[in-house]
């Protein structure tokens, strides 16, 4: 969907929320914008590494199948 469409949908469903609505919509929207803020971007010599990593313990059998992982959440 393009940026247009979006902004089109938004400005037609935006006048059918109530005040209390439109002010917990725009709380939320700068909510989404303060998350990037506070988040740490890390390298892409850092990323790269950690994939490396990740493929490493696969491969090395160190890892929970995810019927495994969803069998033991059903649990708690």
């Amino acid at each position: 969907m393009t940026t247009t469409a979006i902004k089109k949908q938004l400005d037609g469903y935006l006048p059918l929320l109530s005040n209390k609505q439109q002010t917990l919509l725009l709380e939320m929207v700068k909510s989404f914008l303060n998350v990037d803020k506070d988040a740490k971007r890390i390298t892409r010599k850092q990323y790269n590494k950690e994939i490396t990593e990740a493929v490493d313990r696969i491969e090395k059998g160190n890892f929970v199948k995810h019927e495994d992982a969803l069998n033991e959440l059903s649990k708690w």
